[in-house]
């Protein structure tokens, strides 16, 4: 599957494209003139949409192909726990993302420059507005459901209180009604290696991949998106030719990520995940949890260090028609993502009840 691709046949679509919903006005204030979103589109034409929204550095190819899957082709496809002969699946990259949607990277139509470190700040919430235009110029006007995990189970929630009209169903993996100060702390560490790097030069930086600092953000989310007993596990103080393992592992995920990733997308999703609390101006996050009108379904999952279990028990206890699982795991926060065996049945029978 490749940008640009269309492919309908009478009953089916796969697509991956872009749609451009105009201007938006954000929250605070400020309005990008011009902006596209692009998505990956699977499924019966006519079906009911499942709307999936992505974590921090992830994209809209959540199913992709048999030569490039997809980040989460082992939770939706063919049979699966999200079966894409049931159910039209729409992943958007989000807005301020750097794998062809509005952000850093795209063109200022009033200076044809890149923005770069002048794209505007922006909030989850602005995040899932966009996506709601999107979805209208696809002539999507109902949502059988929606779901994500960290960042985008922020969008989730938000998608709960925005448009609660047109929402059956959410399933909000991994995340919390907050960000904690916790999650703002790393966060705040993050931001400080990019832009101490000698090469960030205020965000005018030459090229992506000359921002050390960003290897180094991926190496702390590594660290607390995973549990000391899976480190222990997998790496055992071995050592290899570079030193231990685990520094090795380590180096080579910051180098992955700083490939493929833009500095200033990653601190722009790092000051919308800041940003994140349903209860902002809604009477406080218990307030909030009150208006949630469809059901919802919540998972967290065990050593998960920035999402506690706890708080995401606490968020389901205050909301009406909420079912909570917990997953036991070693992976922590990235269970999401892995283990699939575990926690997609819930997914499964959630959207099937």
């Amino acid at each position: 599957m490749f940008e640009g691709m269309v492919h309908m046949s009478r009953n089916y679509i796969t697509e991956v494209n872009d749609i451009n919903i105009g201007p938006l006005q954000l929250e605070s204030g400020a309005t990008i003139p011009s902006v596209s979103l692009r998505y990956e589109r699977v499924g019966p034409v006519g079906a009911p949409v499942v709307l999936i929204c992505h974590a921090l550095t992830g994209n809209h190819v959540t199913i992709g192909n048999n030569e490039e899957p997809g980040w989460w082709s082992g939770l939706i496809g063919h049979r699966l726990a999200i079966d894409t002969t049931k159910y039209q699946v729409i992943t958007f990259n989000v807005l301020g993302g750097c794998n062809g949607s509005t952000g850093p990277l795209s063109i200022n139509p009033n200076n044809n420059r890149p923005y770069g470190k002048n794209f505007p700040n922006i909030t989850i919430r602005d995040i899932v507005h966009a996506q709601y235009l999107a979805l209208k110029r696809l002539q999507v006007d109902e949502v059988f459901a929606v779901v994500g995990g960290s960042l985008g189970g922020m969008q989730v929630l938000e998608w709960g209180l925005l448009y609660s009209n047109i929402v059956n169903r959410l399933i909000a993996l991994a995340v919390t009604p907050t960000l904690s100060d916790y999650g703002i702390a790393y966060n705040y560490i993050s931001e400080q290696s990019i832009i101490s790097d000698p090469a960030w030069n205020n965000g005018d930086y030459n090229s992506p991949s000359e921002i050390r600092g960003l290897e180094i953000a991926r190496m702390i989310g590594m660290v607390t998106y995973r549990s000391a007993e899976l480190f222990h596990e997998r790496f055992g103080r071995a050592e290899s030719s570079d030193g231990f393992s685990v520094t090795s592992y380590l180096k080579y995920q910051g180098e992955k990520l700083a490939s493929r990733f833009d500095p200033n997308s990653y601190l722009t999703l790092l000051q919308a995940m800041n940003s994140h609390d349903i209860g902002r101006d809604r009477g406080g996050w218990k307030e909030a949890c009150k208006k949630y009108t469809c059901p919802i379904l919540a998972i967290s999952y065990e050593y998960d260090l920035i999402y506690d279990p706890n708080s995401i028990a606490e968020f389901a206890s205050h909301t009406p028609n909420a079912t909570y699982h917990h997953v036991s795991t070693k992976f922590g926060h990235d269970g999401f993502l892995t283990e699939f065996e575990k926690w997609s049945w819930m997914v499964q029978q959630f959207l099937e009840s």
